[in-house]
């Protein structure tokens, strides 16, 4: 009886097999940079399994008639990211003390490199970030999102929104001119008014019962630290529940029953 021949063993057993296309191996400074990004990138897929997170959140299926206005979320999203990125490089040259902070808004917008720039898209920034929420909000609202099971992403979004007009309201002071000056004495004024806790909540945002240096100092820190940090934790919950619980469809999209519900309904008919 002839014997069988064994195939011969590989001369590196523990050398990683070639990937497909790739059979002499990456070749230039591009191909061992993209061999060397994929190798990383699957290191640690290997260790974390983070593409299967990445495939559930984004491949997902999406109702029919989905349209542009869908896409509101995403734009105040982007909007967020916009102002939590320029407001950083802002934070390395604002000085919030009273005796400071014009100053060193005049230093960024006069002779720091782009800073009127970003310091522009910083405030334009803030009213395109409301403008969007409250559109998202209202698509929201007449598309019929916010009922069962969605009832608390509808109220996460609620908090989002009230949080979203906090830093808003608290970033108006930080310029600390004239202007800013006496419209945030109004606005606190004004949530002085408010029944049981609307005194306590002015004295909290005036550090104090009167105007005073700790005042810019606690509008500061609930508009660079406090709220963005709640903004940034409620939105990854927010996106949770959407990619959980999907979207809705249009409400002018009827659904159609299943074949064999109709055929039933037909034969009983007859």
């Amino acid at each position: 009886m002839a014997k069988i021949k064994l195939p011969a063993a590989p001369s590196n057993p523990l050398s990683s097999p070639k990937r497909p296309g790739k059979e002499y191996g990456p070749s230039g400074v591009l191909g061992h940079a993209e061999e060397a990004g994929a190798s990383a990138v699957d290191w640690i897929d290997e260790r974390t399994s983070l593409s299967g997170g990445l495939r559930w959140a984004m491949f997902r299926k999406v109702p029919k008639g989905t349209n542009w206005f869908y896409t509101l979320g995403s734009a105040t999203m982007f909007a967020f990211l916009s102002q939590a990125v320029t407001g950083v490089f802002l934070a390395m040259y604002y000085d919030p003390s009273a005796t400071r902070a014009y100053e060193s808004i005049q230093y960024i917008n006069n002779d720091v490199f782009l800073g009127e720039f970003v310091h522009g898209m910083h405030r334009w920034g803030s009213s395109v970030m409301v403008i969007l929420i409250f559109l998202h909000m209202g698509r929201t609202f007449f598309f019929g999102a916010y009922k069962y099971p969605r009832e608390l992403n509808w109220v996460i979004g609620v908090a989002l929104l009230v949080m979203t007009m906090t830093m808003s309201f608290s970033g108006y002071l930080l310029p600390f001119d004239q202007r800013s000056y006496w419209a945030t004495i109004v606005g606190v004024n004004i949530n002085g008014t408010g029944p049981l806790v609307g005194p306590y909540l002015s004295e909290f945002l005036r550090a104090g019962p009167y105007f005073g240096a700790t005042t810019l100092s606690r509008f500061y820190a609930i508009h660079m630290l406090m709220v963005p940090g709640a903004i940034a934790a409620l939105m990854g919950f927010h996106l949770y529940l959407v990619a959980k619980l999907g979207t809705t469809a249009p409400p002018w999209i009827k659904a159609k029953a299943p074949e064999e519900l109709r055929e039933d309904k037909v034969t009983v008919d007859q």
